[in-house]
């Protein structure tokens, strides 16, 4: 569950999970989240305080990871030329002056800005429309695979999108959520309807079970293939 904390002066949440463990443990992820996990005995007071105590190790963590996504972002030169990844293609960025807009036609991806030698006009007008693309093409992937669930009472998740290092997808079934990695819109369509499927059957089987993976391979046949060309597209953007 998550909790709100504050921490020198700034509001933190974090994710709680109550478990089988010896001691507190506390995780600053890469997408900048915080997880913590406790036995049921320790009390919320006991956990707060162990926080205040991490609170400089804390902040300084997730300070650090947010460059480094910012670090991520900006590797583009934003030059006429340059290649840009989209759905599994390699787009050429033309730059135009004119009013802000976006387009690609499968070779080119189209720059419109009123200053072509604003780079960090550039920046943002592309990752403005990637989230754009992001926000229409997830929710039509998990409403397109949302029938073969229904029969087991699962209703169509939310979804939150993330600047994630470490994972391409997660979920939170209790709170009917899956979280999608930004950096799926660069990989073929398969590919992502691979990591809904995936997030999908684990509102059903929490772990990686046999059970996990044979109701994957009955409803995806072609899920190795496709877990493939994800890693194998990921291992070419490096």
């Amino acid at each position: 569950m998550n909790e709100t904390i504050l921490l020198n002066g700034r509001e933190i949440t974090y994710d709680l999970v109550r478990k089988s463990v010896k001691n507190i443990n506390l995780r600053i992820r890469a997408d900048c989240t915080v997880a913590v996990s406790a036995n049921d005995t320790v009390s919320s007071s006991i956990i707060e305080e162990f926080m205040q105590k991490k609170a400089t190790y804390i902040l300084t963590a997730i300070d650090t990871y947010r460059e480094r996504v910012k670090y991520a972002l900006a590797e583009h030169n934003f030059v006429a030329g340059e290649s840009f990844k989209y759905l599994g293609k390699e787009l050429r960025l033309k730059l135009l002056q004119g009013k802000n807009d976006v387009t690609v036609d499968g070779v080119y991806l189209y720059l419109t800005v009123p200053d072509i030698q604003n780079a960090d006009s550039k920046a943002k007008q592309i990752a403005r429309w990637y989230d754009q693309q992001c926000r229409t093409l997830f929710p039509e992937i998990i409403e397109n695979l949302y029938p073969v669930f229904r029969k087991y009472g699962i209703s169509v998740p939310a979804l939150t999108l993330r600047d994630m290092s470490s994972r391409w997808g997660s979920c939170q079934p209790k709170r009917g959520l899956i979280t999608l990695n930004k950096k799926l819109i660069e990989t073929p369509r398969n590919c992502i309807e691979y990591v809904v499927m995936h997030e999908y059957i684990h509102f059903l089987h929490p772990n990686h079970t046999k059970k996990f993976y044979d109701l994957l391979s009955s409803l995806m046949p072609d899920w190795r293939d496709r877990k493939n060309a994800l890693e194998n597209d990921n291992q070419s953007n490096r």
